[in-house]
């Protein structure tokens, strides 16, 4: 049996891909998107028509934010064709520049939600996704609550990690390989031992904590480098995979061991840590990894928006 297969036994495999070819390729339960994966799927020819129905949609309502509303629409396009091909939920990303503006977020998810609800599909199979910032987890809070839920990104450390399960969101994506890139930079070295990965021992120690204390927030390690991390987080919750490692996983043959358990994380000796704002901002502030990552990341984001404004604008 292939390791894609053998990992399918112990974690819920989501697809990270806004192409709905590569989706159905591989048959994970859940798609997530962003806005650098729906730039990217928006040069190919086969998605035009979830464009032009989303610029048709966006005149057609008068809108006084005709921009704003058609990308809202094409990011709803290409998660109601992602729902088709797949059994599960769909993470649709709010806008980065609304990172730090909670009622800006809960504005935008309440639209999307809207947006589903018109293409005939219904809150329980999205996922709105926000940036694990302390305006982030306020916005995560105030949804749940509505029954709206919530995939909390641009995580990078257990102060955010925390935070978030506290205010109840549904789930979480640590960024495994980002994480990498910051400490090789940082560090100087080439690669690390598998389970010396620092993404993969800040996923493993967010997974223990949550497992420890009884947290119901699911944890799904996102933005791998390569599939040694992948198989290093065997038995988190989920694990979001881009269509290459998915590719690889397919072609290596082997077993899988389950890595992660929460029967072990329950009997470990580990500190209960509180967070509110002022230490969510302090720990966040000490970790300068975490701090230049989350604003590197809400950044690319925000730029990669900017330019599918761009596209958009030139049809308009």
């Amino acid at each position: 049996m292939n390791k894609f297969e053998e990992l399918k036994k112990h974690t819920t495999i989501v697809a990270d891909s806004g192409e709905i070819d590569e989706i159905k390729k591989y048959k994970p339960t859940d798609a997530t998107t962003n806005p650098s994966l729906i730039l990217k799927a928006s040069a190919i020819d086969e998605y035009k028509p979830l464009i032009d129905d989303a610029v048709q949609y966006g005149k057609s309502k008068g809108s006084q934010k005709p921009l704003d509303l058609i990308i809202t629409k094409l990011f709803v396009n290409f998660g109601a064709e992602i729902l088709k091909v797949i059994p599960g939920r769909v993470s649709t990303e709010v806008d980065a520049r609304l990172s730090f503006d909670v009622e800006g977020s809960i504005a935008k998810a309440h639209q999307y939600i809207a947006l589903y609800k018109e293409a005939g599909i219904e809150k329980e199979r999205i996922l709105i996704k926000l940036a694990s910032t302390w305006e982030g987890v306020l916005a995560a809070k105030v949804l749940e609550e509505e029954g709206v839920h919530c995939n909390m990104t641009l995580m990078f450390s257990l102060s955010q990690a925390i935070a978030c399960a506290e205010a109840g969101a549904t789930l979480i994506s640590p960024f495994v390989g980002r994480i990498l890139d910051w400490y090789k930079k940082a560090e100087g070295k080439e690669s690390y031992p598998p389970d010396e990965d620092p993404g993969v021992v800040s996923v493993t120690q967010i997974f223990n904590y949550y497992k420890k204390f009884g947290h119901k927030t699911q944890i799904m390690g996102a933005s791998f480098r390569n599939i040694e991390e992948v198989l290093e987080l065997a038995g988190s919750d989920l694990l979001t995979i881009s269509p290459k490692l998915l590719k690889e996983l397919s072609e290596a043959e082997g077993a899988v061991p389950k890595k992660l358990s929460a029967d072990k994380a329950s009997s470990m000796d580990i500190e209960k840590i509180s967070i509110d704002e002022r230490a969510f901002r302090w720990q966040l502030n000490e970790n300068a990894m975490a701090t230049e990552k989350l604003a590197e990341g809400i950044r690319t984001f925000a730029k990669d928006t900017v330019k599918l404004e761009k596209e958009i604008a030139a049809l308009i």
